[in-house]
């Protein structure tokens, strides 16, 4: 469950917030997300998964902790846990997530991009043929 958002880490891209599937969090006045509905979290970790600057920390446990048992974090500065799960993933930090566009990619049409000329276009999907059995 998510329990901590950090302030001095937090660069407001709002990834946390375009990606919670149960709309956990909540923009505060400045700009930081607040966590506003806590037992609404289901623990999915997409949000510490996609944080780019380790922002966030969810704990495993599915109820919130307790003020006793919260970690605040200053506890958490000093150990690898805020931003871990991103890492088992092996997305590195401030990283675009698999499956989008990498660097090479993007340096690649920087020259044309600089010269006004417009990358390529990326094919369609696939339509899906009516023809073809379900799998």
């Amino acid at each position: 469950m998510i329990e901590l958002v950090s302030a001095s880490r937090c660069v407001t891209c709002d990834l946390c917030i375009a990606v919670c599937p149960m709309n956990v969090f909540d923009r505060a006045e400045d700009g930081l997300p607040v966590i506003a509905r806590q037992e609404d979290c289901q623990t999915c970790y997409l949000c510490e998964a996609h944080c780019p600057t380790d922002a966030l920390y969810v704990a495993a446990e599915r109820t919130p902790l307790s003020d006793r048992l919260r970690p605040r974090e200053a506890e958490l500065a000093g150990t690898d846990l805020m931003g871990s799960y991103r890492a088992r993933l092996g997305w590195g930090r401030g990283l675009r997530p698999p499956g989008t566009l990498n660097a090479a990619v993007e340096l690649s049409h920087a020259p044309a991009a600089a010269a006004g000329v417009a990358p390529p276009r990326q094919p369609a999907p696939a339509a899906f043929h009516e023809e073809c059995p379900d799998v």
